[in-house]
């Protein structure tokens, strides 16, 4: 058992602190996870992904064997992202779990109506994205994120490793410093699986009705909600990354 496994929330904040201070602000991706290798046992570690593509889980699963990856089953995914996340489960060593909203697609329909993520994203998001990864992330004490400080002006003071107030555990962004070629590049050297419509202009994929493809030059997040003004689900906005 590691030592983080008997540590209390304050303890575990002090933890995350002493990590940010002992890893550079530019540490390789490789070395931010050995980090967390060291000082936490599989069972108390999440990776969340998007099924985008599968760098990160990748990344982890080579010194965290079997780490469990959390997807965001949101009932609005393209046909691509769940042949994605089916080709991570059946190709790398780690552990999917399907992270379910409380409503079916059709349940959320009949109580606030039809295409609520055209009328209130923000309430669509925190039902199916926010709310269930809290209720998921509570059964673990760190967790792993693809954030990149180059994707948004509200993801650019992004941490190696903070402090997650909101969900009661250590944050880790060991990709915070990457590019999107630097993703592209080690996703082709590697062989790691990656969503097709990265080939066709969505260099940010989330939800099928709120995701459109990006022009040549434009913010790689401009297609998420586009002319809704959010630029965020939520899930990252309430600590350094915001």
């Amino acid at each position: 058992m590691s030592t983080a496994a008997v540590l209390n929330p304050d303890q575990l904040r002090a933890l995350a602190e002493s990590g940010a201070e002992e890893l550079a602000w530019d540490a390789p991706a490789e070395e931010v996870v050995a980090w967390v290798a060291a000082h936490f046992d599989t069972p108390d570690v999440a990776v969340a992904c998007s099924m985008q593509d599968a760098v990160l889980p990748a990344l982890v699963a080579d010194q965290v064997p079997g780490v469990d990856v959390l997807f965001l089953e949101t009932g609005y995914h393209f046909a691509e992202t769940i042949a994605a996340r089916n080709d991570v489960e059946h190709r790398l060593n780690v552990r999917i779990v399907d992270v379910q909203p409380k409503l079916t697609v059709e349940e959320q329909d009949e109580q606030y109506g039809k295409d609520l993520f055209a009328r209130d994203p923000a309430a669509c998001c925190r039902m199916r994205k926010m709310e269930p990864l809290g209720q998921t992330l509570s059964g673990y004490r760190v967790w792993f994120t693809g954030v990149r400080r180059d994707e948004a002006p509200t993801r650019s003071g992004t941490p190696l490793i903070t402090w997650d107030e909101m969900h009661g555990l250590v944050k880790v962004n060991p990709l915070a410093t990457w590019s999107f070629d630097d993703l592209v590049g080690y996703a082709a050297d590697h062989d790691v699986p990656v969503n097709m419509l990265l080939q066709h202009g969505y260099p940010s994929i989330g939800c099928k009705p709120c995701t459109r493809p990006v022009a040549p030059g434009e913010d790689p997040r401009s297609g998420r909600w586009a002319g809704t003004g959010k630029v965020e689900c939520g899930i990252h906005t309430t600590d350094s990354t915001s």
